[in-house]
Order: C-alpha cells, then structure tokens, then sequence
C-alpha cells in the first residue's frame, strides 16, 4: 500500500474514533436539537403558518434542517479537532513527516464529512418520524450534501489554523456562521423577501447549498440549481487551495 494513502487513512481512523468514542457530544446534541426544531417549528408554528412554497411547512423545513445540521457539525467537527491538535502540539508531527500537505487536510476534511453525514442521516431519520420524506433527485440530494460539507469543513479547518485559544473557534460559529444559516432560507422562502434583501440574499452561500438540497427533496428551489453548484464548487476549490498555502506557509502551526 502506498505511504501517502496509509497515512491518509491513519488520520480518517483516528477522526472516526474520536467521533464514534464522544458520540454523546458529537451525534446526540445535534439529534436533539433537530427534534425540538421539528415539535416546535414544523408541528407547532408550522400548523398556524401553512403552505410554504406550495408544501406543507414541516415537509419544507426538513431540507434546511438537514443542511443546516450537517453544515454545522462539518465545521465544528475540524475546526476542534484541528484546534485539539495545535494546543496539544501532536500536529508539529505531522509537520515534519514526509506527508504532504494535501493528505493532512483531506484526512481531517474526510473526517469532518463523516460526522457531518452522520449527524444529517440521524436528522433526515428523525425527520421521518414527523413527516414522508421522499428523494426525487438522489444524485442532486447526495452531492449537494457532499459540497457543503467539504465547503464548510475546510472553512472551520481555516478556523482552526487561524485560532490561537479555544475562545477563537466559537466566534465564527456564533457570528458568521449561525446567521448564515438562519438567514439561508431553512426556515422560510427568500421570494417573500423584499426584492432588495431577495437579491441581497443572494450572497450568501448557505442560501445555495440550502435550496439545491431542498431541490433534492422536494423538487424545487428558490436559486437555479447551476448557480448553486457553481457557489459550492468555487467556494471548495478557494478555500482547499487557502488551506494548503496555510500549511504550506505554517501559519499559525510553526512557533
């Protein structure tokens, strides 16, 4: 077996182990959260709102809880455990190995993905307790998971790289990336927006990872689904490329 893909599993085994071992703090409060999400938006509030884009409100919010759980949990899964290995300084020594920088990140990147997953499969099963959940477009409905995933695994990998204390990692979660995702049409369709702040959403990328899911499921979207990919796919290559020049350069690594 080659060297490079013994280390890149030794890391993606180590991040699956440490996922699977805390799982009471990695997959149960997200499962939690979700559900009461579902009793109180989808159920509750969702019985005095209506239809939503022509669906029954529950039915429409399951896309965004989905991504939104996923999203969450990718960047919060790297940007710790990146972080984790920084303060522990057990990171130099995958530093000075002979391996490359691409199979460091797409180790930690392949294990962020794999908690994301797992966190959205759990969401998308709590979601059919609530409601019939149908996947009319898989391949849209798999790969947009996948982009957003790795979109924002690699931001909070930038996270990590950039933080000096732990204090660091929870800003960009509960400034940036929280709004984002509230404001990223989970909740509600960006057509009843004024047309300023409709086009203004625009902008923001959560926003196209959260329709082009809600096309997976439901077949329809508030963004054309080639402008969502074209914002996930240059947001990945961006940021993957930001990344390896972080390691290349050892900002933030090298003391």
């Amino acid at each position: 077996m080659h060297p490079n893909l013994v280390a890149y599993r030794t890391i993606v085994r180590r991040e699956v182990h440490r996922i699977l071992r805390i799982w009471g703090q990695t997959l149960v409060p997200p499962a939690i959260t979700m559900t009461l999400y579902f009793l109180i938006f989808g159920s509750l509030i969702g019985r005095r709102i209506g239809d939503m884009g022509g669906f029954d409100y529950m039915d429409f919010i399951v896309p965004g809880l989905v991504m939104m759980s996923v999203i969450q949990n990718a960047y919060g899964n790297i940007s710790s455990s990146f972080f984790g290995a920084k303060f522990g300084r057990h990171v130099e020594e995958l530093l000075v190995s002979p391996m490359p920088n691409a199979i460091i990140l797409a180790g930690y990147v392949t294990g962020a993905l794999v908690r994301g997953l797992l966190v959205g499969l759990i969401v998308l099963g709590i979601a059919m307790l609530f409601t019939h959940v149908r996947i009319p477009h898989p391949f849209v409905t798999l790969s947009t998971v996948l982009l957003a995933a790795t979109v924002f695994s690699l931001a909070g990998f930038v996270n990590a790289v950039y933080a000096r204390k732990f204090d660091d990692i929870a800003i960009v979660p509960t400034f940036v990336l929280t709004p984002l995702t509230y404001l990223g049409g989970v909740f509600y369709s960006v057509s009843l927006l004024p047309e300023f702040w409709e086009r203004v959403s625009w902008f923001n990328p959560v926003l196209h990872m959260v329709n082009a899911f809600r096309y997976g499921l439901l077949g329809v979207s508030d963004v054309p689904l080639w402008t969502a990919y074209a914002v996930m796919l240059g947001l990945t290559v961006a940021l993957a490329a930001l990344s390896l020049w972080l390691l290349e350069r050892g900002v933030g690594l090298r003391s």
